[in-house]
């Protein structure tokens, strides 16, 4: 996925590691999967951030994939309304929050056709050695 995504080539170790980890862990996230038929059609993963200023959690949506036979078919839609209804199930969320490669024209228009807008916020990232330099 980050391969056709962002150009990047992961390791496949760890990332088949944070995986189990996410599943084994659930205080961590979730994982959120779309099919059609019997067939994985697409997915993302959720995960959460604490907000004190407003006493709720944000939920980052991440790692996102659509395969493309399945893309313009409004399967990303179908993922995140299940996450909205799901989080407004569940209560103490105040929203969501995800990030896209800024070259991600479409993702982007995605994005805003589901309500979602730029945060006003640029994301910033220091990457400890040995751990997530992938």
């Amino acid at each position: 996925m980050a391969g056709e995504t962002e150009a990047r080539a992961l390791a496949v170790d760890t990332v088949t590691a944070g995986v189990r980890t996410l599943l084994h862990n659930p205080e961590l996230g979730f994982y959120v999967v779309a099919e059609l038929g019997r067939e994985v059609a697409g997915a993302l993963m959720i995960t959460f951030e604490w907000s004190d200023w407003r006493n709720a959690s944000f939920w980052w949506i991440q790692s996102v994939y659509v395969k493309p036979a399945f893309r313009r078919r409004g399967v990303y839609r179908r993922l995140h309304d299940f996450v909205r209804v799901h989080a407004h199930r569940r209560g103490g969320v105040c929203g969501f929050r995800l990030y896209v490669e800024r070259q991600n024209r479409t993702a982007q228009r995605t994005y805003a056709a589901l309500g979602m807008r730029e945060s006003g916020y640029l994301m910033y990232e220091e990457l400890l050695p040995s751990i997530g330099t992938d």
